[in-house]
């Protein structure tokens, strides 16, 4: 949660120079300003530090987020289109919701952030500050949480297969009302905490900024810290370990029936389908924690060396800086990319064009296939050969593996 955004720009407050100035008109909006001093009375005369002017980390800002949006938007809405032609189920409905939350990050707060960076200052009021402000985490908070709720669904289809069929859909409108609402009480605390403020010997430079930037610029307050470290906690902290938590405990189980199916007299067959979905587990496990962890540590990296180290933190390059707080952003890029790889698959038909072993020109399909977002590994009865006669069991126990 970027509780300190724009307030870097009224931290140069000291910068001044005794001379005599006239009178100055207030400039009006004008995008990419470089202004270089006020005449704050007849004998002083403020300069402008480089983080109250279009610098480069600015610049970066504008081009970073106008690309992050173009692909974001392209990302979600392809996701989002083919979803809704889709059998809706469980899952499609979770990504559903996942893609309109990163449609929010795309459409709210990025846009924000092109603007406000190419006008440096805040010229929007202050309602206008405080219902972005909530926006933009709203949707942060909504992605993340929807993060869970696809990870904590996934944990129930597969360690609780008989649970999860039998109560499927309520669980899933409860986890993602939860989302919701979550995300709601997350980001009402925005709208309290931020305001606009007037620089203190430019008062036409204002800022939408934390109530307590004011008070100690220099040495961030607790309060403000522990409202960081809450944002930090149900952003980040909560979604990615219980994310780990659930992807690891898919992971073993899958383990777990590897060792058991290899002391019983299975189908070869079934034995192998184990291990590709062993292989496949552990690949969209690492990949969802690594890609997690790449998109958000960073934004948080920087904001925890704000608080600790604050002299230090300001004497980073501008471009590093705004490059390291963009990351947060970046998710909502690869949600569309790492879930739609793993969970939306092309339908499978036969290449001669008709059916393969179907009735009615129908193609049959593979008893593994069960839906789109899943992998069945049935534990088949085991087959006994004596001459021509072929003896089966006619009890079948299944494990539905959702990823």
């Amino acid at each position: 949660m970027n509780v300190s955004a724009g307030g870097d720009e009224l931290q140069g407050s000291q910068n001044g120079s005794l001379s005599e100035c006239g009178p100055q008109q207030w400039p009006h909006l004008q995008l990419f300003p470089h202004w270089h001093q006020w005449c704050v009375n007849s004998t002083f005369t403020f300069d402008f530090p480089i983080d109250m002017q279009f610098n480069d980390g600015h610049r970066l800002s504008i081009i970073a987020y106008s690309t992050l949006m173009l692909l974001s938007a392209i990302g979600n809405f392809t996701v989002l289109s083919i979803l809704i032609r889709r059998r809706r189920n469980n899952i499609n409905n979770m990504l559903i919701h996942l893609a309109i939350a990163d449609l929010l990050v795309t459409f709210l707060l990025m846009p924000l952030e092109i603007a406000w960076s190419a006008t440096v200052m805040w010229w929007a009021g202050d309602a206008w500050c405080r219902v972005t402000a909530f926006f933009r985490t709203f949707g942060l908070f909504q992605s993340s949480f929807v993060l869970v709720c696809i990870s904590i669904d996934r944990y129930f289809a597969v360690l609780k297969p008989m649970n999860h069929l039998s109560d499927v859909d309520r669980r899933g409108k409860i986890m993602l009302s939860c989302a919701w609402i979550g995300s709601v009480l997350c980001s009402l605390p925005q709208m309290l905490v931020f305001r606009v403020q007037a620089h203190p010997y430019v008062p036409w430079f204002e800022q939408c900024i934390t109530i307590w930037f004011a008070q100690d610029a220099k040495n961030p307050s607790v309060q403000e810290f522990v409202y960081f470290v809450f944002g930090m906690l149900m952003m980040y902290c909560i979604p990615f370990l219980v994310i780990l938590f659930c992807y690891a405990s898919i992971l073993g189980e899958i383990y777990r029936h590897l060792r058991e199916d290899k002391s019983d007299r299975f189908r070869r067959s079934s034995l192998g389908f184990l291990g590709k979905a062993k292989g496949r587990t552990l690949k969209t496990t690492v990949i969802i924690v690594v890609v997690f962890l790449i998109c958000w540590t960073p934004y948080y990296f920087m904001s925890l060396w704000h608080f600790f180290d604050h002299k230090g933190s300001q004497k980073v390059d501008q471009k590093l800086q705004k490059g390291l707080y963009i990351f947060a952003c970046t998710n909502s890029c690869m949600n569309p990319i790492v879930y739609g790889a793993f969970n939306i698959r092309p339908r499978r038909t036969d290449r001669r064009g008709g059916a393969a072993g179907g009735v009615g020109g129908q193609r049959r399909r593979p008893i593994h296939q069960l839906s789109d977002d899943s992998i069945q590994i049935s534990r088949l009865s085991s087959t006994v050969s004596n001459g021509s006669q072929t003896q089966r069991n006619d009890t079948k126990q299944s494990v539905v593996f959702s990823l």
